[in-house]
């Protein structure tokens, strides 16, 4: 038989006073589910936090912990492993004063999920921004985080600012990765752009989810016509958001200039002849297998049709060199800014 814990009146009495609180959140809970949930967690957190700089023994969590699951036994959330999150919760985020209210507006297990993988704040707050802004499920955050979505985010070339209205640029930013992840392909490292545009159809729910929740697929070597002549389009997708339909040139080797004129060409026409009267104008991904980034930006320098130039791997690592690459935390903040 093991041990009997003895608790002394003061922990019998804190005891008393969390249940209390739990009861209370829990009528609460049904008028606003996450925000009563989280601050529950934060004032649990806040604490237990409290006791431990008291010097209470680790015993006290446990005890908690079976106190709590038997008074409330339909209710998940309090095993020991959770009560001790709720605390490193409360210790990294009380006294941040632009995450802490922010934590609030996305789910316990979301916060979970990136307390656990990001330890940068601004990393955090995209993270918490684009989760709440998107609708991101926990897998699908997981996803984003583990594909470094952040990193890609932040070093994507586009000339969007520069051409697009100002009520539809941070969108259309947000919509373009600097580098996508294509492992999920299965394809072998050396292939031609047709064997590239093949798996892309195969596994158009993978690609999907690589280029973002609000793009949709309306077909591949997509067909138009000038003058009697027939053109092709690797892919076209729509986005939701931005009403817009998108092209999507493939590449399997370096980015070259003259990509750029053939996809302001693609542009033009799906203005002219494609899009309904009540969407906006098309937007330009040429997705390469690398770039030079100064070769990028000389490119798009003079073009006045919105084009993004991304790169796509076969893992989700990045290059060693892009951490050399990220912008100035002043940059990074400006960036992150948009997205709320």
């Amino acid at each position: 038989m093991p041990n009997k814990i003895t608790i002394s009146k003061e922990q019998i009495s804190f005891i008393s006073e969390i249940k209390e609180r739990v009861r209370t959140a829990q009528y609460d809970a049904m008028k606003s589910v996450n925000t009563t949930l989280i601050n529950l967690y934060w004032d649990i957190g806040k604490s237990l936090s409290d006791k431990q700089k008291e010097s209470w023994g680790k015993s006290v969590v446990s005890t908690l912990s079976k106190e709590l699951q038997e008074e409330f036994p339909g209710s998940s959330g309090f095993s020991e492993a959770n009560l001790w999150l709720m605390a490193q919760f409360y210790n990294e985020y009380n006294s941040n004063e632009i995450l802490e209210p922010l934590v609030r507006e996305i789910s316990w297990s979301k916060n979970i999920a990136i307390m656990k993988k990001c330890k940068d704040d601004q990393e955090r707050r995209f993270y918490i921004l684009t989760t709440k802004k998107y609708g991101w499920t926990k897998n699908v955050l997981t996803h984003q985080i583990e594909n470094k979505s952040y990193e890609k985010y932040l070093l994507n070339q586009t000339n969007y600012d520069d051409v697009l209205p100002d009520h539809l640029k941070n969108q259309a930013v947000l919509s373009v990765k600097d580098q996508y992840n294509f492992e999920l392909l299965d394809l072998a490292d050396e292939h031609s752009e047709r064997e590239l545009e093949t798996s892309i159809i195969k596994n158009i729910r993978a690609f999907l989810m690589q280029m973002g929740n609000d793009f949709t697929f309306i077909g591949n070597q997509y067909r138009v016509e000038v003058d009697g002549k027939e053109y092709f389009i690797d892919l076209l997708l729509y986005h939701r958001q931005l009403k817009s339909l998108i092209a999507v040139e493939l590449k399997i080797g370096d980015f070259k200039p003259e990509y750029k004129g053939k996809m302001e060409f693609y542009l033009s026409v799906l203005n002219d002849k494609i899009k309904h009267p009540d969407e906006n104008d098309a937007i330009g991904i040429i997705i390469c297998k690398s770039k030079s980034r100064t070769i990028v930006e000389y490119s798009l320098k003079s073009s006045t049709m919105p084009i993004g130039v991304s790169t796509y791997g076969l893992t989700a690592k990045l290059p060693p060199e892009y951490k050399n690459l990220l912008p100035s935390p002043e940059e990074i903040n400006e960036k992150i800014n948009r997205i709320d």
